[in-house]
């Protein structure tokens, strides 16, 4: 009799027992976890999407510098005489247009205008080291060796110029990607300048 009841107690016991951890880990998953590691992945995401007006200025100069480059490198393809100047030409085109196709995708994504293409570069022609409309005739009507001296020295000027607008969005840019890319033309560029120079008989 005595053992029947002991028994009877234990089972009850056993069952309060689970029925209470039950309720603790429910209520831990309900109210504690899930909505911790919600905001957790929120605010990862906010801070991964973070960009300011720095950024914005990065890909909407940059989009119109890397426009005139391909420009200048489609010229080699039948005006210049070097190979080595014509490899340059494809490589810098290889390079420059799928990082005008991310700067596009940004600008659209923070509802932001997007530059357009086009052949006129007059109203860049302040920025850091954009050929004015002269320039590009001019390298427009140079073949073989005067246009790869041409060439050369006029992307070496660009290259600069680009390699400074990166340095600024490395320094005052918070979206990650954008200055990532920054750096990527900064390490970049910086080699062709000095490839570019050496073929100019300078380095």
């Amino acid at each position: 009799m005595t053992s029947t009841r002991t028994r009877a107690v234990l089972v009850a016991l056993t069952a309060t027992a689970a029925l209470a951890l039950t309720a603790c880990g429910s209520g831990d998953d309900g109210a504690g976890t899930a909505p911790a590691s919600h905001s957790a992945a929120a605010g990862a995401t906010n801070s991964a999407d973070a960009h300011n007006a720095q950024d914005v200025s990065f890909a909407q100069s940059m989009i119109p510098h890397h426009q005139q480059a391909l420009e200048m490198a489609g010229l080699a393809v039948d005006r210049g005489s070097s190979a080595q100047v014509r490899s340059l030409a494809a490589r810098i085109e290889k390079a420059q247009d799928p990082e005008i196709r991310t700067m596009t995708g940004w600008l659209k994504a923070w509802g932001e205008d997007v530059p357009m293409a086009g052949m006129d570069h007059s109203g860049h022609a302040g920025m850091a080291g954009m050929m004015s409309d002269k320039d590009m005739t001019t390298l427009k009507q140079a073949k073989g060796t005067d246009f790869d001296t041409m060439f050369l020295t006029m992307m070496v000027e660009h290259h600069r110029g680009a390699v400074e607008m990166a340095g600024t969005e490395k320094a005052k840019g918070s979206y990650g990607p954008a200055t990532a890319m920054a750096d990527a033309i900064v390490t970049a560029q910086n080699a062709e300048i000095k490839e570019m120079n050496k073929l100019l008989g300078k380095g």
